[in-house]
Order: structure tokens, then sequence, then C-alpha cells
């Protein structure tokens, strides 16, 4: 019993704590939460891409609309002194809430629960708190399975999920104060910063942390967020020992957004290296590094299973700045960087991705199905400007669209812009500052 009433009195702490707290400054993230009646919100992504500064920013529209703290709990569940805390113990949270703030209880209350998914089988609880109280709830975690494993088996339909990546292109505009144009095109002045801001986001990236902070400190502090994710979110979380063979895999699948790779083929390389491993392992870590949201990977458009599964995979780092960080030679192909960025902006505007290889052997970079917009093809080229590149770009679009039906097809570049009619469909070059800023509609026209 005694344990018990430590750990009261350390969520009694932490209560006043954040109440007595001034919430930071903040860059307003674009996403927002559904916020339905009986479902919990669930915000999920790698650590440090701002889900923390995303649920103040909840929090401070709420305080905004003259909501006061009595009604607003948070609390991060990797506070140190909360690592005793176990299912049995959670009932204690809003115990401690309630009891500072007797009035509220029977109100409409506001909870947030960030990384909630360190407390062991902490769903029960959420599930008996939507039940019992009249409170939102908000959760964030930085594991995928925080939303498919436990979610889906003991939430059952309680829950929505709200996907947070780092900084869109947009979102580090706003950041640095630099206007959006209301008006398209920009005169030419806006042109030219937002071609160099964009050259500069591919360079530094989303991390809200290493915005303004020099090269040498921005590529440390990026390494140690690749090493925390690989040491606690997967080797420590899932118990992984052969980190040779863990660290191998990863560094190999950051160095290269938008490449097809084989786990088949990296095995074999592992293999002439000397470092022992099992292939179901390498697939295991490979759901490891996912799960952890440090990549994602993509598979063949096809209908069939098989060809899915036989034809390799495209990965993309969950930032465009991860794989300078890692690599020399990366940091200077501008191209995988500049695919690896579009791959998360269809990611943000909820598409579902896949390559394609035509019949004669050529590469799309993504078919994109959306649920409200239907399917498009997008090709991510640098720098077009080579005749060759050109029609090679092109020539895979024509092919695509003739063997798809779909007769519109967007190429993103760094700098050229038009239109481009082919024999199967139309081919809009748009620049990738613009692609990047303008509504999807507009861009589908």
């Amino acid at each position: 019993m005694e344990g018990k009433i430590d750990i009261a009195a350390v969520v009694e702490t932490q209560l006043a704590d954040f109440e007595a707290r001034e919430l930071p400054r903040l860059t307003t993230r674009s996403s927002a939460l559904p916020g339905l009646p009986d479902k919990a919100d669930v915000v999920v992504g790698m650590r440090r891409s701002g889900k923390t500064w995303f649920v103040y920013q909840q929090i401070r529209e709420h305080l905004a609309e003259g909501i006061g703290r009595d009604r607003l709990l948070y609390l991060n569940f990797e506070d140190e002194r909360l690592l005793p805390l176990d299912a049995e113990d959670l009932h204690l949270v809003p115990e401690a809430f309630y009891r500072r703030h007797p009035e509220s209880r029977g109100k409409q209350c506001w909870f947030y629960f960030d990384e909630i998914q360190n407390v062991p089988d902490w769903e029960t609880f959420i599930r008996r708190l939507l039940d019992t109280e009249n409170a939102a709830v908000v959760l964030t975690g930085s594991s995928a399975k925080l939303l498919s494993r436990e979610i889906a088996t003991s939430l059952r339909g309680r829950s929505l999920t709200t996907e947070l990546l780092p900084f869109s292109f947009e979102e580090s505009l706003r950041h640095a104060g630099v206007e959006i144009p209301e008006r398209w095109p920009p005169a030419a002045p806006e042109r030219s910063l937002l071609e160099s801001r964009f050259e500069r986001y591919l360079e530094i990236g989303g991390f809200p942390e290493v915005q303004d902070v020099p090269t040498d400190l921005r590529l440390r502090i990026l390494r140690d967020y690749i090493d925390v994710v690989l040491l606690r979110d997967v080797a420590e979380r899932h118990g992984v020992e052969n980190l040779p063979a863990l660290r191998y895999l990863e560094r190999r699948l950051l160095a290269g957004p938008g490449g097809r790779f084989s786990l088949h083929r990296l095995y074999n390389d592992l293999k002439s290296q000397g470092l022992r491993v099992g292939k179901n392992s390498l697939y295991s870590y490979l759901d490891y590094l996912e799960d952890a949201f440090l990549i994602f990977t993509i598979t063949v458009a096809s209908p069939s299973l098989r060809v899915r599964q036989t034809n390799p995979r495209k990965c993309y780092p969950v930032d465009p700045a991860l794989a300078s960080a890692i690599s020399f030679r990366a940091s200077r192909a501008i191209g995988p960087r500049l695919e690896n960025a579009v791959y998360l902006e269809l990611r943000r505007r909820g598409h579902d991705l896949a390559y394609l290889l035509t019949s004669g052997g050529l590469e799309v970079d993504f078919v994109a199905e959306h649920p409200t917009n239907g399917p498009r093809l997008v090709q991510v080229s640098a720098d077009t400007s080579a005749p060759k590149t050109r029609q090679r770009e092109l020539r895979a679009l024509e092919q695509a669209m003739e063997e798809t039906e779909i007769e519109h097809a967007t190429l993103v570049t760094l700098r050229e812009e038009g239109n481009v009619r082919l024999e199967s469909g139309t081919v809009r070059i748009v620049p990738a500052w613009r692609w990047f800023l303008e509504p999807e509609a507009e861009e589908a026209g």
C-alpha cells in the first residue's frame, strides 16, 4: 500500500507542476484532431517530431476559448518519476485530478496522456475512462503498435489516429515567419525566397529542434535521434541483441531514400561481412524500424499479393535530412531527398502509396490513391534540363498512364514548370516549392 501512496504523491506533484507551468511558444501545426465524442484521439509519430508540442497547441486553443486549467489534465509518462506506474495504478490519475478540482467532475474535461505506451496494459484504463468520465482523451505514442495491436484488441473502434510527422515545408515556413503567398503565381521576389527556403528545407529537414542550429550541431542532434530510436524504441522495446546487424540495416535504409531494396540481398551482404543474423530476424528488424516511425516502406503497385511480396520494396526515412546525417554521399544527392520529401507530403495528405513498374520496365515513383480524390501518378526528378533525363521521365509516365488509364500525372522538379501533352494524357511539370504549398485540388487542375 505504501508504494501506491508514493505513486499517488508523484501524480499529484506532476499535476501541480503542469498547472503552474507556462506553456511554451510554439509553431502551429497544420494537423487537426477529429475530437469525436466517446472516442480517444491518438497522436503517433517518431520521437522528437513534435507530438508533445502539438498537445500543447491543443491545450493553448482550449485556454484561448476560456476553458480553465481546472478542466485540463496533462501527464507525460516518459517522466522517470512515473516509471513505477503500472496499469493497476492508472486510476490514481483521474482520482488525483478530481481531488484537486472536485467542481470539474461532471463537466467536460480534457485528459492528455503523453507516451502512454510506456505503461503496460494501459488500454483497459483508457476504455474505462471513456465509459465513466465526461472526458475527451488524447494519447500520444512513438510506436505504430499503439494504433494497431493494442488499440485494435482493446479499444475496438473507440479511437481515431492522427499521424504527426516532422514539419512539412509549409510548417517550416511558418516556423521561420515566412508568409505563404495568397495569390498564384507569386511575384519574382517571393518565388526566389520560396525556392531558397525549399532547398534549405531539403537540407535541414523538418524536426522542430534543429531548425535554427548550426550545421555541425544539427547533424549531431539528428544522429542522436537515430541512436535513441535504435536503442530505446527498437532494441530495448523488442529485445534485439544483435545490434551490429540492426545498425547495418538501419544505416543502409536511411542512406538510400527512394531506393529499391531486398532483404534477401541485405542478408547476403551481412553474411559476406561475417555478421550472422537470421533472415527472419531481418524481417522483424525492418518491422521494428517502421514501428518506431524511423522509416516507411512501399511495395510495387499490383493486385497480386505474390507480386508485391517478391518485388523489392522502396524505403523512405521519416525526414529528408536523416540520410545526410549518416552519409556524406547522400548529403550531396538532392534528388533522393526531394523524392523522400514528396513521399512524406503525399503521406500527410492521406494517400496510400506504391511505386509502379510499367510493362516496359520503367519506374514511376508513386501511384497515390486517395479516398476522395482518386488515384494519381507522381514522378520526381530534381533536374530535367538534360534531354535524356526529361525523355526518360516522360516516357515512364506515358507508359504508366496508358496502362493504368490515369489521364493526368505530375512531375515534381526543383525549378521547371509547364504542361506536356502526351498520347496517354497530360503531365503537369511543377516546381517543388509550389507543389508543396498548393492545395491538392489546384494541383490536380
